[in-house]
């Protein structure tokens, strides 16, 4: 079972309620559940929530500047080290 880290937990904590449920909302189904069954609170599901969406962001990040050069040269980074 993933557990959340401690920044992300301090993340949380300094969340709103009305933030919390937003990112609750955004939730996987699997951590509802945990939250159901009472595996895991509702702050430590919206820390790893919180964690989630950093790592979608970062590489969403990456593709978007990969996308960006492409435009600028007509090229990828990866073509160009062929």
């Amino acid at each position: 079972m993933r557990k959340p880290s401690e920044a992300y937990l301090q993340k949380a904590r300094q969340l709103k309620k009305e933030d919390i449920e937003r990112l609750l909302a955004r939730t996987r189904t699997k951590f509802m559940r945990r939250i159901e069954d009472q595996e895991m609170s509702a702050l430590d599901v919206a820390a790893i929530q919180l964690e989630i969406e950093d790592e979608q962001l970062a590489e969403w990040r990456e593709r978007w500047a990969e996308i960006q050069i492409k435009a600028q040269t007509g090229t990828t980074p990866r073509e160009k080290s062929k």
